[in-house]
Formats: C-alpha cells, structure tokens, sequence
C-alpha cells in the first residue's frame, strides 16, 4: 500500500481504507511475482549445477523452456498488479471526486476564484500514483526481506554485506527526502501561481492590450515562473545526485558481493553455482529502494497532495442531511446580523436588523462600501454571519439545503456571470429547460429583441461567460435567470448598473410583475428610478443602519436631513436656490 501520510479523524484517509482489498491482492501478486523473479538465479545455478557437469542438452531446452513459462506468468501477474493499482486509482477518483468538486465550489465561494483551482490537479496526482515506479517500489519491499533471507542461508557474511547496503540506500533515500521535500514545495506553490496569474490575465486581455499594459503584465508572470523553475532546479539537482548515488552503491554492492562470494568459494568452500546465484541476489535486494530513490519526486508530490485535499475534506465536511423544509412563502427577517469576508474578523456589517414581509420589495442605498453587497450575499446564504441570524420563513438561509432552496430564490450578482451553453440553458440554471418558462423570463427582461437577432433564437450558444454578447445584454440574460419561474425570494445587486433608459423602465415593471405575483424583492442600488417599485428602503452607511422603513418616510426623513445640514453651512438664498422642485426626488 502506498505510504499515507499521517492525518486523524481524516475521510480520505478512510476512502484509502476502503480499497484495502485491491491493495492486498496487489500485495499478493507482488509476493509471487518477487519469487518468481528468482527464476533467473535458479535457473543460473542449475545450468551451472546440472548442464555443465552432464552436459545434457535436453535438460538445458527443458530449464530454458521452464524459465520462459515463469518469466511469462510474472509478466502476466504485473500486467495484472498494475491493473489493480489503476484500478484503485479509478475508484479513489469516483469516491471523493465529487466530495473534492464540492469542497473547491465551496472554497472559491467563500474566498473568490481559482481559490480551490489547485485541488482538481492534486486529486489527479493521488489517482496517478498508485501506478507509478514509486507506488510499485513499496509494494516490492517484502520481496528485498525474503532475499535478504535467501542470502542469510547461502552465508551469513553474505547476508550482513547485504544488510550493510540497505542501511547505505535507507539513508540515501531519507537525505533525499529532507533535501527535495521543501524545494519541490515551493516549486508547486509557484507553479501554481504562475498558473493562476496566467489564467486570470487572459481573461483581462481586452484591458491589457487596450493600455499597454503586456509588457508588466509578462515580467510579473516571468517573476512567478523564474521561481517555480530555480526551485524546481534546485530539487531536480538534490534528487538526481542522489539517484545517481542510490545507482552507484547498487553497483558497488553487485560487484561487491560477488567478490565477496568468490572469496567464500576460495576460502570456505562455497558452491559456485551460489556464488552466481548470491550475485543476482544481491543486486535485486536494494533495488526496491533504489527505485524509490529514483521516483522520489513523484513520492513527495503525492505526500503533498494526499495532504492538501486532506486538509481541504476536513476544512470542508460532507454536509449532514437535514430536514426538508416547505417552500419558502418569502417572509425575511434579519436579526442583530454582524458579518464581514469569510474566516476575517473583519466585520463589514454591524448589528443590522430589518423585517421584510412576503410580496414586498425592498431597496438597499447608501454609499460605496457600505456593505451593500455584503448583505446580499448574507440574504442568499452565501456567507455565514459573525453573529445575528438571516432568516426565511424562520429558517435560517445559510444552514438550508441550497438544492432545495435554490430553485425558490433568484439573485443576480453585480459581476454577472454566464455559462458556455445556449441561452436557454444559462436562463433555466442549467437545469432542465421548460421553454414556457424561459420565454417567459425572457419576455419579463425585455431580451426579444435580443433573442430575435441570434441564429437559434433562445437555443443559440452565447460563449464562455456570455462573450457572444454586450454588457447590457448579459445583465438582462443574468435578470431572467434569476426570475425563472417566478421564485418567491429574488435579491438583485445593482441590477440597473448597466441598463439603459428603457431598460431600468423595464426592471421596474419586473419588479412590480413580481411583487404582483406574491415574491419578495431585494434590490441593492445606487440609482433612484428604482425606487418608485419599492415599498421599504434601507440606507446603509459604514456597515450601519442610518434609516429604515416605508420608503416614503425614509426619504422625508433624508430630505430634512439634508435641509438642517444645508442650513449650517449656507445662506437662506442659497437655500431658496437649492430647494427643489416639487415632486423631485432626492437623490440617494
């Protein structure tokens, strides 16, 4: 079985458990396989024992005949072993494939993108190790003890020779491990970097031509990889020398023992037919770790692996099956909620409270980085809270099954993003379309115009993250998705943000189709046309409540405000200047 590392209480560690069988089948062909490959010494020792005295030639064609069938059979059986080591490799991937894609969504969830990106490639690395040289090394070791066995009973002094070089190759493949363990490390965590500074460049490319910026933006990556590849140098350097160290004491203890074996056939009467024999033996004994020296890359990049998702399984539990709950009927409250970024202690909201009763629309104001945004999240269960509660129907959003949640809420984030597929697809979240419904959404937004223009209408692909279209276009196609059959809790961050006039007519016509319709309505924004729609505002500023209530009320209460802090600061003409006119609308 290949060497886990040390981890308690850990769920990878028990999938590993779990194919114990195929590794003691593996085990076990690899016992017979190691005995078969004694053959070729047997066979030695006979041709020298029975053919050179007898000179038989039919006992010659019948031992090379013998030797040929078990050379065959031990082929068969590592066909086989390796076989069962991939096979093992399969099955890890299937068993906590799924656990580890889980794992990632919720990691690049909580800390933003390509957070979790290195996971995927360190679950191929666990899969692929099981048939690497290293993994088959391991499973060869028992064999160098039943050699080591063999050489005892030929001469003790043989045996100890052979002790003598495995201790040498031991501490070859520990100087190894300490020497390799921190550069490779550091050459997989620049690696990575590089890798991820890459990918997000390119999807900024449009940016960086349009400024010039290709210049800076390929000496930062060239800074990424130039450490990846000293790091990676300095590694190969270690491991290669000291490869090419475990080689030579191979060598040195091959020749050596057959040196040693012919001293004992002159001076102890050994038989020469066991002094080929002790030979051959000698060097198959220390070859396992040889090997293992050899593939010790692949070994320290499978530790790492194995102990990164690990880590991240842990970090990430597999969630407990929980109560199925009714739909929600879009009923909100929000209780003494203090919240900031996942795993910072940085609160960004504090001790905000508000209800929200069914069918009504809410908008949230106030300046940038007020934390406008953060509680939308907070609102669609996407972040957990510092303190506080966020409830629906008084359960609390973030703990409730999102499968079962997701199809009953809309949201539409600010960046909006899209998925390669058709447009129906991306409207009906990838889900199974009901094109009623999608034309519907589609109708709600205003996108017939749009549909009308593509090739295949509502079944023409858009590119990945909606390429094929314009901005404006992507925030309705993101508008309808949120509003596919008719949720009855939509939260939309700046929804508006890129939509011109008839568009944001258009949003509060939705808007009030929804209220109509039953659904409750949260709309997080910095423009005023919106606010006609809305029957409750919410003014945040620096993560606090400064007012809430009927939307009415609140703005009274922001126009008298500004009207005293006005009249501090000016003239009563200037005053008379700046009133408004009648039936305006203050602006937010």
């Amino acid at each position: 079985m290949p060497p886990v590392p040390p981890s308690s209480d850990a769920e990878l560690q028990a999938e590993i458990r779990r194919l114990r069988p195929l590794f003691q089948r593996a085990f076990v062909l690899s016992l017979i396989a190691g005995v078969l490959a004694l053959a070729p010494a047997v066979y030695m020792f006979e041709v020298y024992g029975r053919v050179v005295d007898s000179r038989s030639m039919t006992t010659l064609i019948m031992l090379t005949l013998l030797l040929t069938g078990v050379l065959a059979v031990m082929e068969v059986l590592e066909w086989v072993r390796a076989h069962l080591l991939r096979d093992a490799g399969n099955r890890l991937d299937e068993r906590i494939g799924q656990r580890v894609f889980g794992a990632v969504f919720l990691l690049n969830l909580m800390r933003g993108q390509n957070a979790g990106q290195q996971a995927m490639g360190d679950l191929k690395t666990v899969r692929e190790f099981f048939g690497t040289p290293g993994a088959l090394a391991v499973l060869d070791s028992p064999v160098s003890l039943l050699i080591l066995v063999i050489l005892f009973w030929i001469d003790p002094l043989l045996g100890w020779f052979a002790v003598l070089g495995g201790l040498v190759q031991t501490a070859i493949a520990y100087l190894t491990q300490r020497r390799t363990q921190q550069p490779l490390n550091a050459a997989n965590k620049a690696a990575l970097a590089a890798q991820n500074y890459v990918g997000n460049s390119l999807r900024n490319a449009q940016v960086i031509e349009s400024m010039g910026m290709l210049g800076g933006i390929r000496q930062r990556w060239m800074k990424f990889q130039n450490e990846f590849l000293l790091q990676q140098a300095v590694a190969s350097d270690h491991a290669g020398g000291l490869a090419s160290a475990a080689k030579s004491v191979q060598l040195v203890a091959t020749s050596g023992m057959l040196g040693l074996a012919v001293w004992l056939v002159l001076t102890e009467g050994l038989h020469a037919g066991l002094m080929i024999v002790a030979m051959i033996l000698g060097g198959k004994v220390l070859q396992p770790i040889v090997q293992l020296v050899s593939n010790w890359k692949a070994v320290v990049e499978f530790r790492s692996a194995f102990g990164r998702l690990d880590e991240l399984l842990r970090q990430f539990p597999m969630a407990q099956e929980r109560m199925s709950l009714p739909p929600p009927k879009g009923m909100l409250s929000v209780e003494a909620v203090t919240a900031g970024p996942p795993g910072s202690p940085l609160a960004i909201l504090r001790n905000v409270t508000f209800d929200l009763p069914a069918g009504e629309c809410l908008a949230v104001v106030g300046p940038s980085a007020s934390g406008k945004t953060t509680l939308a999240r907070l609102l669609m269960g996407l972040w957990p809270t510092l303190s506080g509660k966020v409830r629906l129907d008084g359960a609390e959003v973030f703990a409730w099954n999102k499968t079962e949640l997701g199809p009953h809420v809309g949201y539409l984030p600010q960046g909006v993003e899209l998925f390669d597929g058709t447009l129906a697809e991306n409207i009906a979240r990838f889900g199974e379309v009901d094109m009623a419904e999608v034309e519907h959404a589609g109708r709600l937004v205003g996108l017939d115009a749009l549909v009308a223009e593509l090739p295949e209408g509502y079944l023409s692909r858009i590119g990945d993250e909606g390429a094929f279209l314009s901005g404006g276009q992507r925030q309705r196609v993101g508008l309808a998705r949120a509003v596919y059959g008719l949720p009855r809790f939509v939260v939309l961050d700046e929804p508006n943000s890129s939509l011109d006039e008839l568009g944001e007519t258009a949003l509060a016509n939705l808007v009030r189709y929804l209220k109509s319709k039953g659904s409750t309505v949260v709309v997080v924004t910095h423009r005023t046309s919106i606010l006609a729609a809305c029957d409750r505002m919410l003014l945040l500023v620096n993560g606090m409540m400064q007012a809430y209530g009927p939307r009415d009320e609140v703005l009274a209460a922001l126009a008298k405000a500004r009207e005293a802090q006005a009249a501090q600061t000016t003239t009563p003409a200037d005053r008379i200047a700046r009133r408004p006119a009648t039936g305006s609308t203050p602006a937010i």
